[in-house]
């Protein structure tokens, strides 16, 4: 008779202690996917955060690749087992030891529980699955605990991001390069650069080539990935990740003077770059097969370009746009369709925490003016605060000018300077400093620059061609940084940091990164000691349906109700009228409630206490909009 399962120490990432084996649980916050070692082995690389705030990075060795983690995303959750504890430039580092195990699960609230692991038997007990699920719920709150995946109708040139897509052309180029043509049910907002190929010899389904042809983009992958590009089949669930969006150079002839965009899989696993076949139970996965298995592409042909995706629902009626003769229509769909719709009535007589399938209607909302809803948070200290608007901002930087750069300061071994005379425009003096990668120089997209004395326009026009920028003021002969302005710009994305939590290290620490790839937001801030905010969407919805009303939150960390990324809505005026098209929709001015539309709406119940008065409150999640312009 065998005995109870064996119960398992899990120890927290800021108590490990070096040469000690641990079992651990953590959050994914970086990844490369297994890759051929310089040896016989695959290799690999996992960082893992959890609820100490403490991280530890893992490199994992198998000769069997399939014996190494299935991780697919940033946020994913991980169970270790039997992970050695060493120190490698004074961090802890895991390793795999004799033993070593791994369970994998989606970072989703409410995915199964099921775990990809290739052990043939595991324990996996109540106190596990516990475990799992907070972390679930405590890694939303992290403001660097975001995946970079995009959809193509929010990529923009110069990008890098990662790509859920579905494949459905293939071809060999020449002996170092692979075309992969995917698409994931969103057209590109710039024309995507088509690669030639001979008709034979493109790997396809022709008819469904032509009729996507509208929505596929081009990617060409490279050297180490091409083993893997040319193994996919057609028709497959893939993840592209670090894929460049390239502005092509070559000038095209054309009345408009269109921009293309280039797609490339560049060789090496700098920056998590590769590919994977996630699973067809996978969450991510089964939503796109959703969402392209609901486009009517015949139909889509005809209309005007759809600006987000139309997924299976319930369809909103449509209602005049702002412009012209076109109809937006909009609909708001919940992730758990299959719940059972509870009236709001019921709800409010429930205790918390519980969970709700809901069909209302949206009778106001808050704040207004909309982009007041954009605000910063910090996962450590937990402040709310408000985003800086363009006014705050003019402000901050000409604050900075009073400080004058030091146009005397001489170039050092790391970073190289020059002076910008804006006679012509407001008689300002503008220090750049070109900071070097492997000791050289690197082309504007790639570049990360320091900048001094700028104003906010030239800021923004700096941000348009140069990689990263991170404003800088001069103190006693020295580079420094201030929080009270950005922290770090990349293109639309105005990324600051908790001035609380903040430990302000020397701008010199960027050396440390001068030899690796390009430049990772994450790994600038903990150089430089900065404790990021998180953009978030909040709002208050007042839902009604036919048994009563309540209020509800929205705090939207990512993409998923809006379909617009918080961090670049306040630098793209674009995305902001696609912001207050969606409200003027969902809760139309001069209509009467009789005419809005249905939202079917998760919501969920927890307990609050606010100012010693413990109450109810509702957030909105798993939901999402779905929007397309109809002539």
């Amino acid at each position: 008779m065998s005995g109870p399962p064996q119960k398992y120490v899990y120890t927290p990432l800021d108590q490990l202690k070096e040469g000690t084996i641990a079992n651990v649980f953590g959050v994914v916050s970086f990844f490369k996917l297994p890759y051929r070692s310089k040896g016989t082995d695959f290799c690999s690389v996992v960082n893992i955060v959890d609820q100490s705030n403490a991280k530890l990075k893992c490199m994992f060795f198998s000769g069997n690749q399939d014996a190494l983690p299935k991780i697919y995303k940033i946020g994913d959750i991980v169970r270790f087992h039997r992970i050695k504890i060493q120190k490698y430039n004074n961090e802890f580092q895991g390793i795999s030891s004799s033993g070593f195990s791994a369970l994998v699960f989606e970072g989703i609230i409410d995915a199964p529980l099921v775990p990809r692991t290739s052990s043939k038997s595991y324990n996996f007990t109540t106190e596990d699955q516990k475990e799992v699920e907070t972390l679930r719920s405590w890694q939303l709150r992290l403001p660097n605990i975001s995946s970079s995946r995009q959809h193509l109708s929010n990529v923009q040139p110069g990008q890098y991001f990662d790509l859920l897509c579905q494949l459905v052309g293939k071809a060999e180029i020449d002996k170092a390069s692979y075309l992969l043509k995917v698409w994931d049910g969103t057209k590109c907002a710039f024309l995507p650069w088509k690669v030639y190929v001979e008709d034979d010899a493109l790997e396809g389904d022709r008819d469904a080539i032509n009729r996507l042809q509208g929505f596929t983009i081009d990617v060409l992958v490279y050297d180490n990935h091409l083993a893997l590009a040319k193994s996919l089949k057609i028709g497959s669930y893939i993840v592209i990740q670090n894929v460049h969006a390239k502005l092509h150079s070559t000038p095209i002839e054309n009345p408009g003077h269109d921009t293309y965009v280039e797609f490339h899989l560049h060789g090496g696993t700098c920056y998590g770059r590769g590919m994977s076949v996630p699973p067809e139970d996978n969450s991510d996965v089964k939503e796109l097969k959703n969402v392209l298995d609901a486009l009517d592409l015949q139909q889509n042909q005809t209309l005007n370009p759809v600006l987000d995706i139309q997924l299976a629902g319930q369809m909103s009626p449509s209602f005049d746009a702002l412009e012209g003769c076109q109809q937006l229509s909009v609909t708001v769909v919940s992730s758990h369709q299959q719940w059972q719709i509870t009236p709001l009535a019921s709800i409010i007589t429930k205790n918390a925490p519980q969970k709700f399938h809901v069909r209302v209607k949206l009778r106001s909302f808050q704040p207004h003016p909309l982009y007041q809803s954009v605000k910063l948070y910090c996962s450590k200290c937990h402040s709310l605060l408000d985003s800086p608007d363009e006014q705050s901002l003019n402000k901050i930087f000409e604050d900075f000018y009073n400080c004058s750069p030091n146009t005397s300061a001489p170039n050092t071994f790391w970073y190289q300077s020059a002076i910008w005379n804006t006679v012509n425009l407001d008689n300002r003096t503008v220090a750049i400093h070109f900071v070097k990668k492997y000791d050289i120089l690197q082309s504007p997209e790639d570049s990360l620059i320091m900048v001094e004395g700028g104003s906010f326009k030239q800021i923004c026009k700096l941000s348009s061609q140069f990689n990263t920028i991170i404003p800088v003021k001069s103190k006693e002969e020295h580079l420094e940084i201030d929080l009270s302005a950005p922290f770090l710009i990349q293109g639309n994305k105005w990324l600051y940091g908790c001035k609380k939590c903040s430990n302000i290290k020397s701008l010199e620490e960027l050396k440390s990164l001068s030899l690796k790839g390009g430049w990772d937001v994450t790994e600038i801030a903990e150089a430089l000691g900065v404790e990021l905010l998180r953009h978030l969407f909040v709002m208050n919805f007042t839902l009604e349906d036919e048994t009563g009303s309540l209020n509800a939150y929205l705090w939207q960390h990512s993409e998923q109700f809006f379909r617009i990324p918080p961090s670049d809505i306040l630098m793209d005026s674009n995305l902001q009228e696609r912001l207050h098209e969606i409200m003027n929709v969902l809760c139309p001015p001069e209509k009467q409630m009789s005419d809005f539309p249905w939202m079917d709406c998760c919501i969920r119940s927890y307990n609050a206490n606010n100012e010693g008065k413990e109450q109810i409150c509702y957030e909105i999640f798993d939901t999402f909009i779905s929007m397309s312009h109809l002539n």
